[in-house]
């Protein structure tokens, strides 16, 4: 399922709110940072991922290969924050615009 930009304006509004649950550092990243975010995604649907300015990879790519080793949709990439959205199986909570 992709996305609408309807959809997609809706959870940049949402996300406006909430902090970041999780940086990335000079080190990247690692397995262990992909399975704790697919763990909050499923918990929280929608989160902000910030990367750190000692992090010298590409923000953009960084944020699609992010978006891929989660099974999640980039909402937005902006700067060195990412918004990461993914329909929690159990806990959904939030209702998308059709």
């Amino acid at each position: 399922m992709n996305l609408t930009g309807k959809q997609k304006r809706f959870l940049r509004s949402e996300a406006h709110h909430i902090d970041p649950i999780f940086q990335i550092g000079k080190s990247g990243i690692n397995e262990n940072m992909v399975q704790q975010i697919v763990d909050a995604l499923e918990k929280r649907e929608l989160i902000k991922v910030h990367i750190l300015q000692n992090n010298l990879d590409d923000k953009t790519e960084l944020a699609h290969q992010l978006s891929q080793a989660t099974e999640s949709h980039l909402v937005q990439q902006i700067g060195s924050m990412i918004v990461l959205y993914k329909t929690s199986k159990n806990h959904q909570s939030i209702e998308l615009p059709s």
